[in-house]
This record gives structure tokens, C-alpha cells and sequence, in this order.
């Protein structure tokens, strides 16, 4: 992977982590930094999954991707906050 595909995962893990935090109802009590990381890592496994379903490369915006990509985003979102919510 190269430097330039690193960095448009970071942002592209940035965004799917916001908008994951977003669809979770509530005040979430976890920073913004595990927000990006839990961002990050649902963008990898949503592209993944995708790719397995057939559903990654298509024409135009890869809007399933995206929802799969969002959907994992706000699964962890909530997770961790329940997680780290226990643990208080």
C-alpha cells in the first residue's frame, strides 16, 4: 500500500467514523480519536465485506460500500461506548 492509500484510508476513516457516531442515538462518551480509529477500521472491514458481496466496484458512488462502511462505524461507535461506560 502507498503512502497516498494510507492517507485517503485516514480520511476516508475519518468521515465513516463521524457519520457512525452521528446515527448512534445519544451522547457517546468516547473521544474523537477512538471515533477516527473506529472509523478507520469499519472503512477496512465495510470494504472488505463488499468486496466479498460483489457489491465494491461499481459504477458511479459505491453507495452500498458506504452503508456497510457506516453501519460497522456505528456498531463500534456504540460498542465501545457501552464498553468504556462499564468500565466508569
Amino acid at each position: 500500500m502507498e503512502i497516498s492509500g494510507i492517507i485517503s484510508a485516514i480520511v476516508i476513516g475519518i468521515v465513516i467514523g463521524v457519520l457512525g457516531r452521528l446515527v448512534v442515538p445519544g451522547r457517546q462518551r468516547i473521544g474523537i480519536l477512538l471515533t477516527i480509529v473506529v472509523g478507520i477500521v469499519a472503512a477496512l472491514i465495510g470494504s472488505a465485506v463488499a468486496a466479498a458481496l460483489g457489491v465494491a466496484d461499481t459504477r458511479g458512488v459505491d453507495w452500498i460500500e458506504w452503508l456497510i462502511q457506516i453501519g460497522l462505524a456505528a456498531l463500534g461507535v456504540a460498542a465501545l461506548d457501552r464498553t468504556l461506560a462499564t468500565r466508569r
